[in-house]
């Protein structure tokens, strides 16, 4: 049977010792805020981070998602046409955010895409819907099990794009950035096509039939460098709200900000959040890559354990100005099954701090472990029936 197993390492940054390590202060008026670390899982700020609030906008991601992991499969592509049908048409044409689609178009799915990522078009998400599941209720099912399998623990969805449903629609910041970690590690190359892209081009103006561009309403683009993504959201009820995430020297950071009263105040609150993660903090190394942290046990294997490596070079998160004494522990849920793939996630290292969050950083097998051959299957059966 599979237990959760914890062996203790050596101190991992040897510095001067504290009893309390400070976060870096920092305090907003936005009624709830969230801020993680990816490239250490570290939290650097939660307010109400885990409060069901209505996403507006932000739903759009979860629809983006669904669309990417299609694609993934070779079950959609973005070359693929969809229908305006005149009934979508009529309800969403003038509701709220619009990417101007006309009855009769034929968009590809890379132009819904990025009339969504790009515009927040309502009309381009159930467009997008119904191309995939028929109906946009049928997707919006699509969309609740996603958000089940990536552990979307207090979210769910009732429309495609967000739009008010008297309280059908809810999530919390804590998985909105869990959704967003989830689209730039599973799709990174999609995520870097539509996410960062600042404006599009789509439909005509009445009368002269000019071209219509729309901006980019992400307000870290063009002012946190390294800004690259991902959602805005707005509604009378939701306020004003931005899921977005930079990288900066190899640090990927992650931010949610909600219930604000004002564009502008939205945009401001947005560079300055970020900008603190990365000023206010800064990496240490843990383990450079490759690096052998110790071992996990193996059921079923060739070898009854695998050496476990850093798959990249590995940091903690600590405040700025400040080296700290950290300690770690290898945890692992095991005995790990084989066959196991050099490579392959099977284990963490979780790291603490005192006064701090604990961090999470992945650990990977150092070889291959082939399943245990006839000869060896025999005798782990006997030590297993004797031991």
């Amino acid at each position: 049977m599979k237990k959760l197993t914890a062996a203790s390492i050596l101190a991992l940054a040897v510095a001067w010792p504290t009893t309390a390590q400070q976060s870096p202060p920092f305090d907003t008026p936005a009624p709830i805020a969230y801020l993680e670390d990816l490239s250490s899982g570290a939290v650097l700020y939660a307010k109400d981070a885990d409060r069901r609030i209505p996403p507006a906008s932000m739903a759009k991601m979860m629809t983006v998602y669904v669309a990417f992991d299609l694609i993934k499969k070779g079950e959609l592509k973005l070359s693929d046409t969809a229908p305006v049908r005149p009934e979508t048409w009529k309800k969403w044409h003038s509701q709220g955010s619009t990417m101007f689609l006309a009855v009769g178009e034929n968009p590809r799915v890379e132009d819904l895409l990025n009339g969504i990522v790009t515009l927040s078009g309502n009309d381009a998400c159930v467009v997008l819907a119904e191309k995939i599941a028929g109906t946009e209720e049928s997707f919006v099912n699509l969309m609740n099990q996603r958000a089940k399998e990536l552990g979307l623990s207090n979210s769910q969805f009732g429309t495609s794009n967000g739009w008010p449903d008297e309280g059908r629609t809810f999530v919390t910041a804590r998985d909105l950035a869990h959704l967003a970690k989830a689209t730039i590690e599973h799709h990174p190359e999609l995520y870097k096509q539509f996410y960062s892209r600042t404006n599009f081009t789509w439909g005509k103006t009445l009368g002269a039939g000019a071209d219509i561009t729309q901006g980019n309403r992400d307000p870290l683009l063009g002012r946190v460098q390294g800004a690259d993504g991902l959602k805005t959201g707005h509604t009378e009820e939701a306020g004003y709200g931005f899921t977005g995430s930079a990288q900066q020297n190899g640090r990927r950071l992650v931010m949610v900000i909600a219930g604000l009263d004002s564009y502008g105040g939205r945009a401001e609150e947005s560079v300055r959040f970020m900008e603190w993660g990365f000023r206010s903090w800064k990496p240490l190394p843990i383990a450079s890559k490759g690096k052998r942290i110790g071992e996990v046990e193996v059921q079923g294997g060739g070898a009854g354990s695998v050496g476990v490596v850093a798959p990249r070079d590995l940091n903690a998160t600590v405040p700025a100005g400040t080296s700290p004494r950290m300690t770690g522990k290898l945890v692992y849920l095991g005995p790990v099954k084989a066959p196991i793939k050099a490579g392959q996630h099977v284990a963490d290292l979780i790291v603490e701090t005192p006064g701090m969050p604990t961090q999470t950083l992945p650990l990977v097998a150092e070889a291959d472990v082939g399943e245990a051959g006839f000869f060896r299957r025999v005798w782990l059966g006997l030590t297993s029936l004797f031991g």
